[in-house]
C-alpha cells in the first residue's frame, strides 16, 4: 500500500485553474487498479454463503489437505 502524501500527485488544470485531471506515478496507478479489482470481486461475492474458520479447517481435514 502506498502513502497518499508521498505520491507527489500532479494536477492538470483548465484555463480557469479548475482541476480536471491527475498525474500519478505508475506504481500507484497499478496499485489502485488492483484495489479496484479486489473490491469488484468482493461485491460480486457478497451474497455467497460463508464458513466459519472451524468449518473451513474441518473441511480441509476431511479432504486430507490438513
Amino acid at each position: 500500500m502506498f502513502d497518499v502524501e508521498s505520491l507527489r500527485i500532479q494536477f492538470i488544470t483548465d484555463n480557469a485553474g479548475q482541476r480536471i485531471g491527475v498525474i500519478l506515478p505508475i506504481n500507484a496507478f497499478e496499485e489502485l487498479l488492483e484495489d479496484l479489482e479486489d473490491l469488484a470481486v468482493v461485491a460480486e461475492r457478497r451474497d455467497e454463503p460463508t464458513l466459519s474458520h472451524e468449518e473451513l479447517l474441518a473441511s480441509l481435514r476431511q479432504d486430507g489437505l490438513l
